[in-house]
């Protein structure tokens, strides 16, 4: 497939500027693949999906205050610096966008409240920078004062003002390990109520970690999507999470769920020459699209997502694209919410 193949308009789409209250209230679309078939829920009912001896897989990053506003030395000019990665976390050393990019330079110094400052010490693309920050603390401390000065880094088509309740409300039940810049949405619609409900059939939860970058949001610009480089994100697939996946897919009579694209795609970045699970850590820039051959993922929990985006192109490469525009539609004719504070769909 190209990427134009993955373009669809719609003359009304529904993007909730918030999560829904309570998170589990969201809709829930299930599409049966092998039924052709839909039905609509509500996402507290997710759990009539699960059977005793399931696992669910999911993301367990967490997003922290990304984007700083400051001020540039001397000439006191207004800027913006979005932290991408921590590239050295002993000298403080950090990959990042900078706003307006044609005035930071190398040797220049950025101030940000709480008396933290910055230095510019590489150019890295003509927008990115490779920043130090000039702290005498710990790196948790440093940590502390990014909470206090940073935003979330909300997605560029949520239309509003961060807030300062972003820092709570763009997270997941399951956030733990810092490190993301955008939240894997998916997991955003479970609550400890529901989470209890799915526990109590005998499903065991799993964990695995991918940082989401703002990658995720990057366009493609190919329309060979052989040609599609992804950013590399970091990931991690504990040997604890690998042993329990690996033994449900053993077991023909049970599933492995997976909540969220970055799920899928830190699970099947890691497979064995036999097909199954292996414990890894390190970086993944993998781009699942159609034709593929998932050896891990047998039901899938994601949102609605945007036309030509990654994330559009790893679900169709699990649902027959067709049926998948089909389920759009129906999305939109019933007025599911779109997009990251959306609703949701289970796919069997």
């Amino acid at each position: 497939m190209k990427l134009t193949d993955f373009k669809y308009e719609f003359d009304k789409i529904k993007v909730p500027l918030h999560p829904a209250d309570p998170r589990d209230s969201a809709r829930l679309m299930v599409i049966n693949r092998a039924e052709k078939k839909i039905t609509h829920e509500k996402f507290s009912d997710i759990h009539k999906y699960f059977n005793k001896g399931d696992c669910m897989v999911y993301n367990n990053t967490k997003v922290f205050p990304a984007r700083l506003k400051g001020k540039k030395e001397k000439t006191d000019a207004s800027i913006e610096v979005f932290l991408l990665r921590e590239l050295q976390p002993e000298n403080m050393l950090w990959d990042v966008l900078v706003e307006p990019a044609r005035k930071i330079r190398i040797g220049n110094k950025l101030y940000f409240g709480e008396d933290l400052v910055a230095e510019v010490v590489d150019n890295t693309t003509s927008r990115g920078r490779t920043i130090r920050f000039l702290f005498n603390g710990s790196n948790e401390e440093l940590y502390e004062k990014l909470d206090k000065v940073g935003e979330m880094p909300l997605p560029p088509y949520i239309k509003r003002k961060p807030i300062p309740e972003d820092k709570e409300k763009y997270q997941t039940i399951f956030a733990k390990e810092r490190g993301a810049v955008a939240a894997p949405t998916a997991a955003m619609h479970f609550t400890e109520d529901l989470i209890g409900k799915v526990e109590k059939k005998g499903v065991r939860l799993t964990p695995v970690t991918l940082h989401i970058g703002w990658g995720t949001f990057r366009s493609v610009e190919v329309e060979d999507l052989t040609k599609h480089r992804m950013d590399s994100e970091y990931f991690y697939v504990p040997e604890e999470s690998a042993e329990i996946i690996n033994e449900v897919k053993k077991n023909k009579k049970n599933k492995v769920v997976v909540c969220g694209t970055t799920s899928v795609r830190a699970i099947e970045s890691s497979i064995t020459a036999s097909g199954f699970l292996k414990p890894a850590i390190g970086w993944t820039d993998k781009f699942i699209y159609p034709p593929y051959d998932f050896k891990i993922t047998e039901s899938l929990i994601t949102n609605f997502h945007r036309p030509e985006s990654t994330l559009l192109m790893l679900v169709a490469a699990f649902v027959e694209f067709d049926f998948l525009m089909h389920a759009y539609e129906e999305a939109v004719k019933e007025k599911y919410g779109m997009y990251s504070f959306g609703d949701a769909m289970l796919i069997l």
